[in-house]
């Protein structure tokens, strides 16, 4: 009898249209044209992508630099940098060799820990990722508010409504997003290029003033020295306030996470792609360099150039040090543009913050059994990062000094787990140099971010928040799909093939057997208890399957099925699979399938409480078995005339 299906509603379809299983990419048509090969970017074209994270923190780094370390500010730049050339620079280089299909840092650590410890730890950097991108989005929101709202044109009608504006900016990212947003490298190019160009005019006539008032440069030396006495001390105060620089270590994971739009050469390939990792090294080393000039220079004219007074809070270079000298020395006119440019860029962080964490949680979640069904979908998910850009942005008053600690705590446990990672890959090479080195990198990346955690803790709260919350829906997610067929294909091996033939001209019989000693009288006793509970005949013929459980926290796997013969009279098919219930409900369909005819499957009842049973079930992949069959072929053949038979005794 046929249902009558109800369409979904129009909402319900588009919030859900594109919906697929994310761990397979997205469906498509069913006559649709196959989509040609991705022939990627030249490096340099895919470093500005990268480039819209990593050079707008120009935007506000130079004024959080002030505010932490003061007429210090150069000298903890210059750390900064060293930081970033010597350790950040050649981790991340690593990184790429390892991953080269922008798995990143996560995917690494993901290699060395199997079983839930392995998907906890995961599930846990993933709530730092989150954090990481998630501020991106509203601290670049807020920084792009206080560069309109301290526009000299715009600050009489706008300056109480930072809040708003921020919201509203965050709202304008999410319903680009909802409409459908594509990464466009060719804006990036275009934004990159237009804001770095206004930044050397910035820089070139702040050292011009620099450079013909030379009593600023002495005023400045004679109070750095008046204040911290001698080098040693300045380069002391420097390495204690280096964490709160942190921001300015940003986009390398960003630079990893882009390496499929790389070009490459010609011969590469998925395997072997040498040219993708060549490049993206190229991209990673001349970003890094760019920054580091530009880095140095502005933190160097925004101190001598800019009183102190107006870093701090409600001060005209608070979060915009270098649109306030390009008001201050080039005139409203070029500070406006410069104001749209830095907004500009500003904006399109947050929106590849945004394609980031819409393309990082369906690299792993999926695999994990852990999305939730409507997760799977871009829509509903940019509405749940906008809720919560929306309630970051509140409690943190739209604030871009605020915001810093999170935002660098996020930046740090990422840089600090791809040292870790890579010191390790480097350790399993048997490089010991490498090993060495990238061992006093991971201890600083270490230090920083536990010093920056212990000043401020905001960047933990929020990634604590984030990171229960990832493991709370994720784990529900999982206990409410573990009834699914989640095996994704069958394979039988001749042996296996031949057992299927033979047997398909009776009926099919199939018994669920936990193996043990393997010997002659485990299989003899457990056929005649079947009989004897069943009441089955002496002519009818079996075939025992054996699974034996590999990673129960794994979700979806293929599934190789192996026949053998086993004291010369017993068929026996063995497996291996996460989860026994759903290995066997896969190869009961598979069979149906193959041969045409419903099979029969025949159990013992599992002794013990029920609920303990279904944990077992849940956590290891074994326990109540014969009654999980049955509910996972339920779910998968919901025609119960055509469901292969499941029998308990």
């Amino acid at each position: 009898m046929a249902t009558t299906e109800h369409p979904p509603s129009r909402l319900r379809a588009w919030m859900l249209e594109g919906l697929s299983d994310m761990g397979k990419g997205v469906q498509q048509a069913p006559h649709a044209a196959p989509e040609p090969p991705h022939k990627g970017q030249r490096w340099w074209r895919v470093m500005c992508l990268t480039g819209v994270d990593y050079f707008s923190t120009l935007g506000y780094q130079p004024g959080i630099a002030a505010l932490a370390a003061g007429l210090l500010s150069p000298v903890a730049t210059l750390v900064l940098v060293l930081v970033t050339l010597a350790g950040a620079l050649p981790v991340y280089r690593r990184v790429a060799e390892e991953s080269p299909h922008g798995q990143g840092s996560i995917a690494m650590l993901e290699r060395l820990l199997s079983f839930w410890q392995g998907k906890l730890f995961v599930l846990t950097l993933l709530g730092f990722a989150a954090t990481d991108f998630l501020i991106t989005i509203t601290l670049s929101a807020a920084d792009a508010s206080t560069h309109l709202v301290e526009n000299p044109h715009l600050t009489s009608a706008l300056h109480s409504h930072q809040m708003l504006i921020t919201l509203f900016l965050v709202a304008l990212l999410g319903a680009v997003f909802l409409k459908g947003f594509l990464e466009a490298i060719g804006v990036a190019v275009a934004l990159v290029g237009i804001y770095l160009a206004l930044n050397v005019v910035v820089v070139f006539v702040g050292l011009w003033h620099v450079a013909t008032a030379t009593h600023v440069v002495t005023d400045w030396s004679s109070a750095l020295t008046a204040q911290h006495g001698s080098v040693f001390a300045m380069v002391g105060v420097a390495l204690l306030v280096f964490p709160k620089l942190a921001l300015g270590l940003s986009g390398f994971e960003t630079g990893v996470a882009v390496m499929p739009h790389v070009q490459g050469d010609p011969q590469d390939t998925e395997e072997r792609p040498t040219g993708r990792i060549r490049d993206t090294k190229k991209l990673l080393t001349t970003a890094a360099l760019i920054m580091s000039g530009f880095l140095i220079t502005t933190s160097f004219i925004t101190t001598l150039l800019i009183p102190a007074p107006e870093f701090e809070p409600g001060g005209k270079a608070n979060g915009r040090a270098l649109a306030y000298l390009a008001h201050h020395y080039l005139g409203n006119a070029f500070g406006t543009v410069y104001d749209v440019s830095t907004i500009a860029i500003l904006w399109f962080a947050g929106a590849s913050a945004m394609a980031g964490l819409l393309n990082l949680m369906p690299r792993y979640l999926p695999r994990y059994g852990m999305a939730p069904h409507w997760a799977r979908a871009v829509r509903p998910m940019v509405i749940v990062f906008t809720l919560i850009g929306f309630l970051v942005t509140w409690i943190f008053d739209a604030n871009v000094d605020k915001q810093g600690g999170a935002y660098a705590t996020g930046v740090l446990v990422l840089i600090s787990s791809a040292a870790i990672a890579v010191t390790i890959a480097a350790h399993r090479a048997g490089q010991r140099k490498w090993t060495i080195a990238f061992a006093v990198i991971s201890t600083v990346f270490l230090y920083t971010t536990v010093v920056n955690v212990i000043e401020r803790p905001d960047g933990v709260k929020i990634g604590a928040c984030f990171i229960v919350g990832i493991i709370l829906v994720s784990l529900l997610s999982r206990l409410a799909r573990a009834f699914e067929l989640r095996v994704t294909s069958v394979t039988l091996d001749p042996m296996a093939e031949r057992f299927i033939r033979d047997i398909a001209s009776r009926k099919i019989r199939f018994i669920a057997n936990k193996p043990g000693r393997r010997d002659k009288a485990e299989y003899r006793d457990k056929i005649e208890q079947i009989r004897a509970d069943n009441d089955i005949p002496q002519a009818e013929d079996f075939v025992f399957v054996e699974v034996t459980v590999t990673d129960p926290s794994e979700f979806e796997a293929g599934l190789t099925v192996r026949g053998e013969v086993l004291h010369d009279r017993y068929r026996v098919l063995t497996l291996e699979s996460s989860s026994i219930p759903n290995a066997l409900a896969a190869l009961l369909l598979h069979v149906r399938e193959a041969t045409g005819c419903t099979p029969h499957i025949y159990f013992e009842w599992t002794e013990g409480n029920p609920f303990r049973n279904f944990l077992r079930f849940f956590l290891f992949g074994q326990g109540e078995v014969a009654p999980v069959t049955r509910e996972v072929l339920r779910e998968a053949e919901p025609d119960r005339a055509r469901r292969p038979r499941v029998h308990t005794g």
